[in-house]
């Protein structure tokens, strides 16, 4: 088999996913028996085009399965008012701090007594000369 194309691959279904990944698993399994048994240097740079093969078809298959979930998690959540959680892999990764920062309206928020002062004692303005 060729190289695969993830162009390609989108269009398909989830069945024809599924089948052509059990081809290219067979093929990668009759490629190492070839290597073992002393076969062709062809055959041995081809390993590494069929395993990369199989990586992109798993890759849109899973893509394609969490596009899916997410498209029915918003409709359920469109049907319902009020905040919805999503399931952790369909949450924007970023990093573990970012996730774990303080939203700009917490951040935002003073306490009664910071307000209080700032009310009593405004920032002073200066007007400058040009």
């Amino acid at each position: 088999m060729a190289k695969v194309k993830m162009h390609e691959l989108r269009t398909k279904s989830k069945q024809e996913l599924i089948s052509q990944l059990k081809d290219l698993k067979s093929e990668l399994s009759a490629l190492r028996v070839a290597k073992v048994t002393g076969g062709a240097p062809n055959k041995l740079s081809k390993i590494k085009v069929v395993r990369k093969s199989i990586a992109r078809v798993l890759t849109v298959y899973k893509q394609s399965q969490r596009t899916a979930v997410r498209n029915t998690i918003n409709e359920e959540n469109a049907k319902k008012k009020g905040r919805k959680f999503l399931p952790l892999d369909l949450r924007p990764k970023k990093t573990r701090a970012i996730r774990r920062a303080l939203t700009k309206e917490q951040a935002n928020k003073k306490l009664a007594k910071e307000e209080k002062r700032a009310k009593a004692f405004p920032k002073r303005k200066y007007a400058l000369k040009a």
